[in-house]
């Protein structure tokens, strides 16, 4: 309507664009005003919405866990040996390379998360508790048709993931001597020395 007044983009327009902002200029250009020149809101209008800088970072985190849920989803009910899908689940996991958005928006929370409230902190575990209860499950059945050693689910998911997260922020920040292929090499040592079955 000619004169009316601009509807606001869709929220979930609203945490794309503060992804590929992360993607294309990095977290630090992440600002309020930033983000609103990008979507045609005030900063103003955004705080309504967010509330907090934190607030938004963890609601852009949740949008883009969604997705990647959803392709784990996928890649976890193919039809093929539970190694294979292990395999799938750690190349989803580790970052394409230095300053992946995704890992890089995840530890800008976790940095966060030490003054956050109690409700943040346990939106953060529900994301993490859903890749461990999937690589839990994987690896259950894994062993359940003899393709994994008799390890226990949870445990194993506990250290594989603590194993997968120090690789992964290495990679993530750059670390030198660290890229994803040097990381994904160590994770294939480890599964086949403590995992696989001979």
């Amino acid at each position: 309507m000619a004169g009316g007044r601009r509807q606001a983009p869709p929220r979930e327009d609203v945490l794309a664009t503060a992804m590929a902002m992360i993607a294309e200029r990095g977290l630090e250009r992440l600002t309020m005003a930033a983000l609103g020149r990008e979507v045609g809101m005030s900063s103003g209008h955004l705080l309504y919405y967010f509330r907090t800088k934190d607030e938004l970072l963890l609601r852009t985190l949740e949008w883009s866990e969604s997705r990647l849920g959803a392709e784990r989803a996928r890649l976890l009910a193919a039809p093929a040996p539970a190694r294979d899908r292990l395999d799938s689940y750690v190349s989803l996991y580790v970052p394409g390379g230095h300053r992946d958005p995704h890992w890089t928006l995840w530890m800008e929370v976790w940095n966060r998360s030490r003054d956050a409230a109690d409700d943040a902190r346990d939106r953060q575990a529900a994301i993490e508790g859903a890749w461990h209860r999937d690589l839990a499950a994987l690896l259950a059945e894994g062993v359940s048709r003899g393709e994994f050693r008799p390890v226990d689910p949870d445990r194993f998911a506990t250290r594989l993931r603590a194993l997968l997260d120090g690789f992964s922020v290495n990679v993530a920040v750059g670390l030198r001597g660290s890229d994803r292929a040097t990381a994904l090499g160590h994770v294939r040592e480890f599964l086949a020395e403590t995992l696989l079955a001979s």
